[in-house]
C-alpha cells in the first residue's frame, strides 16, 4: 500500500503537466473499441474539471433559442417560455483521430461527463421538460449539450400601456457555485443569429410576438467572489386586436352615445332616464370584461383610468343634467343669483363657452283708467291692480265722494272689468315670472355647455392618445 500511493502522486502529477487527458488511440474504427478508451481515460475523472491546471477557467459557451412564448402572468409577474438551452465547453488535450477511431464526434451519457452548473437567476418553478440523457462528444475534445427547456421566470411586467405594451424579460446564465476564476461563461451566437433562428422555429401564435433578442455579460460580484454571468434580453409585443375590438370599441361607442345626449333639450326631454341607462350599461359591460383587464401592480394602466373617467364623466353628465332640469321646473322658487355665481358662470365660463348673456327686459305694460277723464291721473298696472285687489279681497277701500248713482247694469259691468284686470294681472305675473328665472336658466345653459366642451375635449384626447401608441407600439415591432 505504501509502495502504490507514491506511483499515484507521480501519475496524477504526470497528467497534470501532460494535460488533463492524453490523445486517445483505438484499436480499431468501432464504436467499442472508441468507449473502451473512454472508460480507461476520461470517464473515471468525471469528478474534476476538465483542465490542465486549477487556475485556469472554463470557458462556457451559453446559447438559446426561443422555441414558444407560452404564458405572461401580471398577476404573478412571471414569464412563461419553452427554450432550447445550448452549453458547450472544452475538454482540455482530449482528441482522437477520425480515421483512427471511425467518427469525429460521438453522443455520451452527460452523467459520464463532468457537466457545468449553469443555471438561471430568474427561475420561478422546477423545470419539468423531459430530460436529454446524451450530449455530443467531438474528436477536439469539445461538448455540445442541448436540452429543451420549460422555464417560468420572474419579468417585470410595466402594464401602464396595455394593451399596446412591450415587456423587457431578462434571462441571466451562470454557475450557481463557481466563481469567475473556475468557469467564465461567454456568448456563442450574436443576437441577430438568435432571433432569426427563434423566428424560424417559433411555433405559439398567441397573445405576444417576439420583437427581438439582446445579450450582455455581466458579473456579480459578492463579498466571496465574482461570477461571470451573461444576460439574454426577450423583448416581447402584445398583439392588442383582442383588447381594441373587446374594450375600447364598445366603450368609445358608449361614450360617443352619452356626449350626442346633450344635444337632447332637457325642458321637454328626460334626459336623465337616458343618462341612467347609459351607465347600467356601463357598468355591466365594465363587469364582464373585468377578465380581460390587467391586475394593477406599481403603476396603473392607462386603460383603467380610461374607462374610470369615462365612469366619472356619465355620472357627472347625469348629475349636471339632474341640476338642468331642476333649475328648468324650479327656478321660479329660488333667490336672486349670488354674485360669485353671477361673475364665475354668467360672466367668464359664458364667454369661454360662446354663450353670450341674455339681456333682461325692462318693458312695463300700463293700463289707463277708464273712469279718470284727466291725462295727468293716468295710473300704472301696480297702482291699478292694487286698487282693484282691495276691491276683490273685500277690503274697504279710503272714502271718497259719492258719485252720481249709476245703471245697475253699468254697476255690475264696472265690477266685472275690475276682476277681470285683477286677473290678468296675476295672469301676466305667472307667465312672466320673476327677474330672477332667465339668470338661473342662464346658469344651467353656460354649465351645460362647458360640461359637453370637456366630453368632447375627453374624448379627441383619448383617441389622439391611443393612436399614437399604436402607432409608436407597431414603429418599434418594425
Amino acid at each position: 500500500m505504501k509502495d502504490v500511493m507514491p506511483t499515484e502522486l507521480v501519475f496524477i502529477c504526470f497528467m497534470l503537466l501532460h494535460g488533463f487527458v492524453a490523445a486517445l488511440t483505438c484499436t480499431s474504427p468501432t464504436p467499442e473499441s472508441l468507449f473502451a478508451a473512454f472508460e480507461k481515460n476520461l470517464f473515471p475523472k468525471k469528478l474534476l474539471r476538465p483542465v490542465k491546471s486549477f487556475s485556469s477557467p472554463t470557458n462556457i459557451t451559453v446559447g438559446i433559442t426561443v422555441v414558444g412564448i407560452l404564458e405572461v402572468d401580471e398577476k404573478s409577474q412571471s414569464l412563461t417560455t419553452l427554450l432550447w438551452r445550448v452549453i458547450e465547453w472544452d475538454i482540455e488535450d482530449l482528441s482522437w483521430d477520425e480515421e483512427e477511431c471511425g467518427t469525429k464526434l460521438v453522443s455520451v451519457p452527460r452523467e459520464k461527463l463532468w457537466v457545468p452548473d449553469v443555471h438561471i437567476s430568474e427561475f420561478m418553478e422546477e423545470d419539468n421538460s423531459p430530460k436529454t440523457p446524451f450530449v455530443y462528444l467531438y474528436n477536439t475534445g469539445h461538448v455540445y449539450d442541448d436540452q429543451p427547456i420549460r422555464l417560468v421566470s420572474f419579468c417585470r411586467l410595466v402594464i401602464y400601456t396595455f394593451p399596446f405594451d412591450i415587456q423587457n424579460c431578462s434571462l441571466t446564465f451562470g454557475s450557481y457555485l463557481h466563481f469567475g476564476t473556475d468557469i467564465r461563461v461567454i456568448q456563442g451566437s450574436t443576437s441577430e443569429e438568435i432571433l432569426k433562428e427563434s423566428h424560424g422555429v417559433l411555433e405559439t401564435d398567441g397573445e405576444w410576438t417576439l420583437v427581438d433578442i439582446s445579450v450582455a455579460p455581466s458579473t456579480l460580484a459578492l463579498d466571496e467572489g465574482s461570477y461571470s454571468q451573461i444576460v439574454y434580453h426577450i423583448i416581447l409585443r402584445r398583439r392588442p386586436l383582442l383588447y381594441v375590438v373587446n374594450l375600447l370599441i364598445p366603450s368609445c361607442f358608449l361614450i360617443t352615445v352619452d356626449l350626442f345626449s346633450f344635444l337632447l333639450p332637457p325642458d321637454s326631454v328626460d334626459r336623465s332616464s337616458f343618462k341612467m341607462t347609459l351607465i347600467l350599461g356601463y357598468s355591466v359591460f365594465l363587469i364582464i370584461m373585468n377578465d380581460l383587464l390587467p391586475v394593477p401592480g406599481q403603476t396603473t394602466p392607462l386603460i383603467n383610468v380610461f374607462f374610470a373617467t369615462s365612469l366619472a364623466l356619465m355620472v357627472a353628465s347625469l348629475l349636471e343634467t339632474v341640476c338642468i332640469t331642476n333649475i328648468q321646473y324650479s327656478s321660479r322658487q329660488y333667490s336672486a343669483v349670488p354674485h360669485w355665481i353671477d361673475v364665475l358662470v354668467l360672466r367668464y365660463l359664458a364667454a369661454v363657452v360662446c354663450l353670450p348673456r341674455k339681456k333682461n327686459s325692462n318693458q312695463t305694460t300700463f293700463f289707463s283708467n277708464p273712469y279718470n277723464t284727466e291725462p295727468a291721473q293716468n295710473s300704472s298696472t301696480t297702482n291699478i291692480s292694487a286698487f282693484h285687489l282691495q276691491r276683490v279681497s273685500g277690503d274697504t277701500p279710503p272714502a271718497k265722494p259719492q258719485p252720481t248713482p249709476l245703471n245697475p247694469a253699468l254697476e255690475e259691468l264696472r265690477k266685472l272689468s275690475g276682476n277681470l284686470l285683477a286677473i290678468r294681472l296675476q295672469m301676466d305675473k305667472h307667465f312672466t315670472g320673476s327677474n330672477t328665472v332667465p339668470q338661473w336658466q342662464m346658469v344651467g345653459a353656460v354649465i351645460d355647455r362647458l360640461l359637453f366642451g370637456f366630453y368632447i375635449v375627453f374624448v379627441v384626447v383619448s383617441f389622439i392618445t391611443i393612436i399614437c401608441i399604436w402607432i409608436l407600439n407597431d414603429s418599434h415591432a418594425v
